[in-house]
């Protein structure tokens, strides 16, 4: 279905804005450097013309907060059908990055700067060499796209190829040009099917998904979630967004970051904002923002659709304190607050845990 915007000016007689066009996609190109959040706010741009192995020139390369890549491609002219074919060819050759070809790139890109350096300083983050590369997605910037390409694109996502295409569309308001973006497909989905696809890197498969889900629940009260029934995220839409997943009678192991693995639960409800998520207390129901440690940070974030905090329930099975949080080598892990993994790696872990956690299954 093909993607319309319109701009009205707002009075008592609403007025169309027209269209117009940039001077080049190389303009487009400019100010998505200076300002990545014309894509998202999620991503942190490491690379740009970078020549691929064959020769071809890939337009940009975005680095998300679990380490996987965004390969980015302007249209600049080429027929939509050659576009996505030319996507699909640069994302093999993103797939066999390893960590000292971006570093190199990066560096290249930012004159110098360090890869490690720059990836704490956006995402509050230490880099992780063996998360970085182990997935992609791929992301297509045109101002349209014909019915067939963007019945491709959409085939190629639903079958778990995590790519989009951001629309845009450039409006005049009296000496001022305006920019607009749509997106073909929720982004959230892309990023999911990006969660689940290995990478070449890996040396691993994939494997039918087990049917579990896999929670990350970092810099957040693990007390909170325990004494009130809940998962969350939020911050950024890239950390809420994968929490759509979750779903009433769904099973979740939780990790926090860095620590181990903590809890396995039972989820209840789908996902609610925090502005309407209400949690049991010894005087009654009450707000959820209004109960928790950091109360004042979350409602500070209330308005704000996108960094605002979200609440999946939980009724908890088995749980350990952050102190016997459970972390094993060759165990999974991931940033992404919820994925399905079809990973060995997963299956392995969700084996291991289910010896330790010993009431994983309890009604």
């Amino acid at each position: 279905m093909p993607i319309h915007h319109a701009i009205w000016r707002v009075g008592e007689t609403p007025i169309l804005l027209n269209t117009t066009r940039l001077t080049s996609e190389q303009q487009l190109e400019d100010m998505i450097v200076r300002d990545p959040r014309i894509l998202s706010s999620e991503w942190m741009l490491v690379g740009r013309q970078e020549r691929t192995s064959d020769g071809g020139i890939v337009d940009l390369l975005a680095i998300a907060p679990d380490g996987s890549l965004v390969l980015i491609e302007l249209k600049r002219g080429r027929t939509p059908r050659d576009v996505v074919a030319q996507a699909l060819d640069y994302a093999e050759w993103v797939s066999r990055l390893t960590a000292d070809r971006l570093v190199q790139i990066y560096a290249r890109f930012s004159n110098g700067g360090r890869l490690e350096d720059a990836f704490y300083s956006r995402f509050g983050a230490m880099l992780d060499e063996e998360s970085l590369n182990q997935s992609h997605q791929i992301v297509l910037v045109a101002a349209e796209l014909d019915p067939a390409t963007e019945r491709i694109v959409s085939y190629l996502n639903a079958r778990d190829i995590p790519i989009n295409v951001m629309f845009f569309t450039v409006f005049q308001h009296g000496d001022e040009h305006l920019l607009s973006r749509a997106w073909l497909l929720d982004p959230g989905e892309t990023q999911v099917n990006a969660a689940q696809t290995s990478s070449a890197l890996t040396g691993e498969g994939r494997e039918p998904w087990n049917g579990e889900f896999y929670v990350s629940y970092g810099h957040r009260s693990w007390e909170d979630a325990l004494r009130f029934g809940f998962v969350s995220g939020g911050g950024g839409a890239w950390y809420s967004q994968t929490l759509k997943l979750l779903q009433p009678g769904d099973r979740v192991w939780v990790k926090i970051p860095g620590t181990g693995y903590v809890g396995v639960g039972r989820v209840l409800e789908p996902v609610q904002p925090g502005t309407s998520f209400l949690v049991k207390t010894p005087t009654g129901e009450k707000p959820v923002l209004e109960v928790l440690q950091n109360a004042e940070h979350y409602m500070s974030l209330a308005g704000d659709a996108e960094r605002a905090e979200y609440f999946v329930r939980v009724q908890w099975l088995d749980t350990r304190e952050e102190k016997g949080a459970i972390n094993e080598l060759g165990l999974f892990g991931n940033q992404n607050t919820v994925c399905k993994p079809t990973s060995p790696k997963w299956r392995h872990t969700v084996e291991r845990l289910k010896t330790l956690f010993k009431h994983w299954d309890s009604k």
